[in-house]
């Protein structure tokens, strides 16, 4: 009968000892990311947008209605100060901050060239719609567009750029005289760069 249980112990300790030697099963893998950033209506980014660039509801609505019958609901937008100056060649730098329903506003600074029949110089208070960004880190890149300008001491317009399924609409509030277009890019980076290439 003492055989019989050591026998049966030694058995029993051998296979736990086998059972604790093995390493743990890999984690499951995390789940896709199958949730989709919250959008903001109309009358929320209508209100932010005339708050921001003090100008009227009925000013900043005319230009935000079209964006939303063209685009849709954004996911994000970017409120923010930029100027740029051009005499064929030109540039343009901003900064500003990018704001998302549920994250913390983050920093964002773009600058680039643009080519074109266009002269002048403008400082404009910025705010960016942006389109199908679901995480915040997707905007540092860069968005090709044409814009045209036609300031005279005031201005209100907007444009649209591209990058993947991405698309960001800068609504303008410019001082300046400018006046033209051009074609170029933006690049949105998380710090500034002199240089804007």
């Amino acid at each position: 009968m003492d055989r019989r249980l050591l026998i049966l112990s030694s058995v029993a300790i051998l296979a736990a000892g086998q059972a604790f030697a093995q390493p743990p099963p890999p984690p499951p893998p995390p789940p896709a990311a199958t949730d989709k950033a919250s959008t903001y209506d109309e009358d929320e980014i209508i209100h932010r947008a005339s708050d921001f660039m003090g100008v009227t509801a009925e000013t900043a609505g005319g230009v935000i209605e079209k964006t939303f019958k063209d685009q849709g609901r954004p996911t994000a937008y970017i409120a923010g100060e930029e100027g740029s100056a051009a005499f064929i060649a030109g540039v343009r730098y901003g900064k500003g901050l990018l704001y998302m329903k549920g994250r913390p506003a983050m920093p964002v600074y773009w600058q680039g060239p643009s080519v074109g029949f266009d002269a002048g110089g403008n400082g404009s208070r910025v705010f960016v719609l942006c389109y199908n960004l679901q995480y915040p880190d997707a905007v540092f890149r860069r968005f090709p567009g044409v814009d045209g300008s036609a300031y005279f001491i005031g201005g209100l317009g907007v444009n649209y750029q591209r990058a993947d399924d991405i698309t960001l609409a800068p609504i303008r509030a410019g001082v300046g005289f400018r006046l033209g277009a051009n074609v170029g890019y933006l690049s949105y980076s998380r710090h500034r760069n002199i240089i804007p290439f």
